[in-house]
């Protein structure tokens, strides 16, 4: 019966879908838009390996024009929590690896890693090393990156502790669990903040709930806190674990997926913090087989705005190892799949977007989003087809039509971001296109010609045809 009901919801949804109204102010639903909704974690070794490829600030600078405010960066991951701060080291960083595609096992750097986070221009979050349990010497590292960089954020201080074992040092070989690691950083944030200031994202978590630490961490140590912060991968390809990209780009799974951190968002806003996933992106360990393809980036669009929905000021890509990373945006020399996703939804968004609403109910393949003005009025409409297309067979279509439009005939303009299937990637040569032509070089300049298509309104509504695995933005 419960089968019988979501699939007569989801038809009912499809019969009215043909008639969907465009509210002409947020309906209740709608959220707040943060101007660096859209941001990237960079793996902390990996850093000043980043500064070097002319890709960085481009496809960083695509994403600032798009919104008007710089995407934020974190600079993190599991290689903070195994660097050491040597105030003497002349270069940014030092390590060795059998491989470019490793990331070291121990690592130092200097004050000039600093110097270049200094040099990106959005608001940077520095991670520091807690699980070396060498406190003197992160707060050496934060004093000089407060000192350094005028952009400086947020310090975490530890990645990921709930992967921390008993035999961690700063376990003390008393054991590891979710209520000592709030202990250690209720005692690291309150021995710092007096020298650094009240400025740590707190939590950094993968699996634990941050609303323990909230309600828990005492209220000399929430002071110090700025933000909260939690780590988000739906999928897995650790260890050989499979990956699923038709589960990965499911409307109906992003919405249940996201839902699971409405709670904690909340419980950090009811304590004055923001709440970001301070580190996310399709699977862990790199990603696996799904993570560069157009179906990657079409994820990327309808996460983002479910994650505003449910209360995420901020959501940080992470970036890995230069050469050996499925799911980043750009590399050496390349521009990825997943990218033109990121970008797709910034121009939704656009500079002038304040808040988001979702017109669909969640139920079936097809996402309807809206985006609003400042003053309240509707600005684009956002579809996205996530039905899988592999490239064989035929490529099915859905038809939406949209009622309530602020004029009686005439045309709107709307843009198509589009590839040959959900499984292509710019890096095996594929076609992936905004608005029938636009696309990045290997530098993330943005090449070719977009162009838009004209949808006719009528009696003050319009319709409109998405392709399975495709997007679409209707300029009203």
């Amino acid at each position: 019966m419960a089968r019988l009901a979501v699939f007569f919801t989801a038809f009912l949804w499809l019969r009215q879908a043909s008639a969907i109204a465009v509210p002409s102010s947020p309906p209740a639903n709608a959220a707040a838009v943060d101007p660096s909704l859209v941001s990237v974690s960079i793996e902390f070794f990996a850093f000043p390996g980043y500064t070097e490829l002319s890709g960085t600030n481009n496809c960083l600078a695509n994403l600032a024009s798009l919104r008007g405010a710089q995407p934020a960066i974190r600079i993190g991951g599991t290689t903070q929590d195994r660097a050491t701060y040597d105030p003497n080291l002349q270069i940014p960083v030092n390590y060795t690896v059998a491989s470019p595609a490793d990331a070291p096992t121990t690592l130092t750097y200097g004050p000039s890693f600093f110097t270049l986070a200094s040099q990106l221009r959005g608001e940077v979050t520095v991670g520091l090393n807690r699980q070396l349990n060498n406190q003197a010497n992160s707060l050496a590292a934060g004093s000089r990156a407060k000192q350094s960089m005028g952009n400086l954020f947020a310090i975490e201080l530890g990645n990921e502790p709930d992967l921390y074992a008993s035999s961690s040092p700063i376990a003390s070989g008393t054991g590891w669990s979710q209520s000592v690691d709030i202990a250690s950083e209720a005692k690291w944030f309150t021995a710092m903040a007096p020298t650094l200031g009240n400025i740590f994202q707190g939590a950094v978590y993968l699996s634990w709930n941050t609303r323990t630490l909230v309600a828990s961490i005492g209220s000399a140590a929430l002071s110090a806190i700025k933000t909260i912060s939690r780590h988000s991968y739906p999928q897995s390809a650790c260890g050989g674990a499979s990956t699923n990209l038709p589960s990965l780009m499911s409307h109906t799974g992003i919405v249940s997926y996201v839902s699971q951190y409405k709670a904690e968002a909340s419980a950090a806003h009811g304590a004055s913090k923001s709440f970001f996933l301070g580190e996310t992106n399709s699977a862990t360990c790199g990603g696996g087989g799904i993570s560069s393809t157009f179906g990657a980036g079409l994820w990327i669009i309808d996460y983002v705005l479910q994650s505003a929905l449910i209360g995420v000021e901020r959501l940080y890509f992470h970036h890995g190892t230069i050469g050996n990373c499925a799911y980043c945006w750009w590399g050496q020399n390349a521009v990825y799949s997943p990218y033109y996703g990121a970008v797709f939804v910034s121009e939704f968004l656009g500079t002038d977007g304040t808040k988001v609403a979702m017109l669909d109910n969640g139920t079936t393949a097809v996402a309807v989003y809206a985006v609003y003005s400042a003053s309240n009025t509707p600005l684009r409409l956002l579809i996205l087809n996530s039905n899988y297309f592999d490239g064989t067979e035929t490529r099915s279509s859905t038809s939406v039509t949209f009622t309530g439009i602020s004029t009686t005939s005439g045309t709107k303009q709307a843009k198509r971001l589009t590839a040959p299937a959900a499984t292509s990637r710019v890096d095996q040569g594929a076609s992936v296109t905004i608005g029938g032509g636009g696309t990045f070089g290997t530098n993330c300049a943005r090449t070719g010609t977009e162009g838009t298509e004209a949808v006719a309104v009528s009696g003050n509504a319009l319709t409109v045809t998405v392709q399975a695995s495709e997007a679409l933005i209707v300029y009203l």
